[in-house]
């Protein structure tokens, strides 16, 4: 039996122009938001592999078809991201997931070297009484978070999609005086040479994306 955390995943909707804006000069607007269809999948089959519990789709906008499809596909319950900005829409949501539940971890759709195995590392840590749990990722952010409790402090006043996401919330937490844990540091799929590798390392494992 696994730890038991809600799985929120928070994934932008597949429209052309909107989704993967820094990958239409490579695979143009429809070939960006068909990346972001497929990287939506991956996350949520992710998350649901991990069996760690209840499992939850945040989407911008939360009706779009893809959404519903795929939160249908793994029964995932659909919800609106709700905030000004990332931070915003991020405490929202592990805020509202912590009334239900006792643990939560949050993960995007851009890292799909994210495993199930991780997502059961972090349900471990949180429920060995870490407060918090990331996996930091290679340019600077981070691709999962996981807490127990939470803090506005952690989400304000951070320079989203800078390199200075995680070195400025591991700061943060150090004045919290939370106990947390850093997981493997993982790699986003964000800019046009993150496409090679992601194909070098989809070769390597034998499996189509």
């Amino acid at each position: 039996m696994h730890p038991r955390a809600t799985v929120l995943v928070f994934a932008r909707a597949p429209q052309p122009g909107r989704a993967k804006s820094r990958l239409v000069p490579r695979l143009g607007a429809s070939g960006a938001a068909r990346l972001q269809a497929r990287l939506t999948r991956r996350a949520l089959r992710t998350a649901r592999e991990a069996r760690c519990g209840p499992l939850e789709l945040h989407g911008a906008p939360r009706r779009h078809g893809v959404l519903v499809r795929e939160a249908r596909r793994v029964g995932a319950a659909l919800h609106a991201q709700r905030g000004a900005d990332l931070g915003a829409r991020m405490l929202h949501a592990l805020r509202a997931a912590l009334c239900r539940h006792g643990a939560a971890i949050l993960i995007g759709t851009d890292c799909p070297v994210l495993r199930a195995a991780d997502l059961r590392r972090a349900a471990r840590a949180l429920a060995a009484g870490y407060d918090a749990v990331f996996a930091p990722a290679e340019d600077g952010g981070y691709a999962l978070i996981g807490v127990r409790r939470v803090s506005q402090h952690l989400f304000e006043r951070i320079t989203w999609g800078g390199a200075q996401v995680f070195s400025q919330t591991r700061a943060r937490l150090e004045a919290l005086g939370w106990r947390w844990k850093a997981l493997r540091t993982v790699w986003d799929v964000d800019r046009p040479q993150d496409l090679d590798r992601l194909r070098r390392e989809n070769l390597r494992a034998r499996r189509s994306f």
